[in-house]
């Protein structure tokens, strides 16, 4: 028998003729073509970044334009027997009250769970390990208050509401600062001494946290903090609304004995490592010094802030 094709499981070819066979249907050539660029992460349906970014949309067409939702997430707690009773006090925004088990019944307690009880605030009590839980250093005291996330005010209101106040606009900005103390401590001298509100940066700054409401005492609750999806942008817009952009940085110009603070002052705050960005710097009108006497080179932020501050008040309760 002539070949082998009569074998069995042999395949039988579909013709003897050598010659031109079926073809792909330019299948694999276009597959071969380029798809253009790669979409952006936010515009693929199946990236993490896009359902982010369908969150938030859904999430700010509900919300007023002057409010914002904290970056963090989550709610803060704020620890501590005298923290939680002065929080309660300046009508902190809370949603929770934990009390542990068997805790020593003092003032402060009862003064917190009786606050709390008068404001509908929940009252749980629990065991100290989950009170621990929520305070890694565990000194909580016995007491934790749960405060929900910060809503920022929008930095075109907070001018606004400036100007339509009483006095002239003081506001204080803040530039390179990360701790939440010293926000804190910032928003507290801000309160104290009249001002309108404080400007911080959306990105790279400490935020509005437990630990800025902690330091604050309270006086978060009162006044208004607005974030700046960018800094440099959001004083050139207030300097041209008439405000004067005064920097804070110990090589200053000006002294702030020859400086007139009664006017629209818009005090911006930098670090004390890094001071003033070179951005901000330059959008300053008046870079401010601080008269000390003594070896010390330079202040804490906070506490420069509210010298200066302090200052502006006593100018503008003699002018008034």
């Amino acid at each position: 028998m002539a070949g082998n094709s009569q074998r069995k499981g042999a395949v039988r070819k579909s013709g003897s003729k050598k010659g031109q066979t079926t073809g792909s249907g330019g299948q694999r050539r276009r597959g071969l073509e380029g798809r253009g660029a790669t979409p952006k992460a936010e515009d693929r349906v199946y990236h993490a970044k896009h359902k982010k970014a369908k969150v938030a949309a859904k999430a700010s067409s509900g919300r007023p334009r002057n409010t914002r939702k904290s970056d963090d997430g989550g709610p803060e707690y704020v620890l501590g027997r005298n923290p939680v009773v002065e929080c309660l006090r300046a009508d902190v925004p809370a949603t929770a009250l934990y009390v542990q088990l068997g805790v020593e019944a003092d003032d402060r307690v009862r003064e917190a769970v009786h606050t709390a009880g008068d404001r509908g605030i929940s009252i749980l009590e629990v065991g100290r390990g989950e009170l621990d839980r929520m305070s890694p250093n565990g000194l909580h005291q016995g007491l934790a208050l749960q405060v929900p996330e910060y809503r920022y005010a929008h930095p075109d209101d907070l001018m606004a509401d400036a100007r339509a106040s009483s006095t002239q606009p003081l506001l204080v900005a803040l530039d390179n600062i990360t701790d939440p103390r010293n926000l804190g401590a910032v928003i507290r001298s801000v309160a104290a001494f009249g001002g309108h509100g404080v400007l911080i940066p959306q990105r790279r700054s400490a935020g509005v946290t437990a630990v800025a409401w902690r330091t604050s005492a309270g006086a978060a609750a009162r006044l208004p903090v607005a974030q700046a999806p960018n800094l440099t942008r959001t004083l050139v817009d207030w300097a041209k609304s008439g405000a004067q952009i005064v920097g804070l940085d110990a090589g200053g110009d000006v002294s702030l004995d020859e400086y007139d603070g009664t006017g629209p002052v818009v005090v911006v705050v930098g670090s004390e490592g890094k001071g003033l960005s070179r951005l901000v710097r330059e959008t300053c009108d008046s870079i401010l010094s601080v008269p000390m006497a003594g070896d010390v080179e330079s202040l804490n932020a906070s506490v420069a802030a509210g010298v200066v501050l302090g200052e502006f008040a006593r100018q503008r309760r003699l002018s008034a």
